[in-house]
């Protein structure tokens, strides 16, 4: 077993793979609602993030006691998975750098990332990166925490190539709600939900522009939230066409409920899962070089598809074979 070669050591010699992260970005501004939101990720399993909101969740004039009262969270040992992350005020907001102080200071050794919201432009989001690279510096952070940027200002649209290209993106994130609001009533109200979101010409272009960005660019698109809370035929339908129709590999969640069928819907089709865990066997056991399945030729281009689809089916929850378990994911 250990002389096998892993897909991710000889699969990407000069490129860079696409981060794997939790389809599910669910995010939560309360503590109450962060508790219940750690509860339920320990119930699940890392199959989803959570983020706390340092942003909209903070009561004006109580940012340093709601980023305090993250740090606590983050280092409690409720959080048993690492996957808590952390979004900070914007770079014109007068706490955006004690929020970063407190929050790595405190808990930097335990977030999972940190996200930048409402950036307008490559050089916003590199400013907050240098800080955050600063304060890990000073404190002798262990690693660099991974950036989501939040794309939501016409300023970052326009630079959405140059931003997805910064040392440090991981992720970049549609904000739907604060991009429709950006064009000051020219995009109606019926944009920020289904079926507006994926038919209005200026959204598909934003949708489509930051998909390509990241993933030209080796970073994870993050599809906006869906407003729906309790219909899950809804909540799933508008998953799938994040997914089928604009390639988004991850997605936010306001509630509980649509976590669920976001996962489900982020999935990939059972067939192909089968087939990948017949060709990237097939694959290693022959080191990687091309090989027949079905009468079919396959080679490292095809094998790289597949090693994704089955990085998708594992975050997303599917029941993989033990003997794959082992081979692709036992670290």
């Amino acid at each position: 077993m250990n002389a096998r070669q892993h897909p991710r050591d000889v699969l990407f010699e000069g490129e860079k793979p696409i981060p794997a992260l939790p389809a599910v970005d669910h995010y939560a501004g309360s503590e109450k609602l962060m508790r219940k939101a750690l509860a339920l990720q320990n119930e699940m399993g890392p199959i989803f993030d959570l983020t706390c909101d340092c942003e909209d969740g903070a009561r004006s004039g109580a940012e340093a006691e709601h980023a305090q009262m993250v740090v606590e969270l983050v280092n409690s040992a409720d959080n048993r998975h690492g996957r808590v992350g952390v979004r900070i005020h914007d770079i014109t907001h007068p706490h955006w750098q004690a929020d970063l102080d407190i929050l790595i200071r405190g808990a930097g050794r335990r977030l999972a990332f940190v996200t930048l919201p409402k950036v307008r432009s490559a050089a916003d989001a590199a400013t907050q990166i240098a800080e955050l690279r600063r304060i890990e510096s000073a404190v002798g952070a262990p690693r660099r925490l991974p950036v989501h940027v939040l794309i939501e200002t016409h300023g970052a649209l326009r630079e959405v190539w140059a931003i997805a290209a910064l040392d440090g993106v991981e992720s970049l994130d549609f904000g739907l709600m604060d991009f429709v609001s950006a064009h000051h009533g020219a995009i109606p109200g019926s944009a920020m939900k289904s079926p507006g979101q994926f038919e209005h010409p200026l959204i598909v272009r934003a949708k489509t522009e930051i998909a390509a960005a990241a993933l030209g660019c080796g970073v994870v698109p993050a599809h906006n939230v869906t407003t729906e809370l309790h219909d899950i035929a809804i909540i799933r339908a508008d998953a799938e066409r994040a997914r089928r129709e604009f390639g988004y590999l991850r997605m936010w969640s306001i509630h509980p409920n649509q976590i669920q069928p976001i996962l489900q819907a982020m999935r990939p089709d059972f067939s192909e899962v089968d087939d990948a865990t017949e060709i990237l066997t097939a694959a290693q056991d022959a080191d990687w070089g091309p090989i027949q399945h079905r009468g079919r030729l396959h080679d490292r281009a095809s094998y790289r598809y597949y090693w994704a689809l089955l990085q998708r089916a594992q975050l997303t929850g599917m029941v993989l074979p033990a003997e794959i378990r082992a081979r692709f994911f036992a670290a």
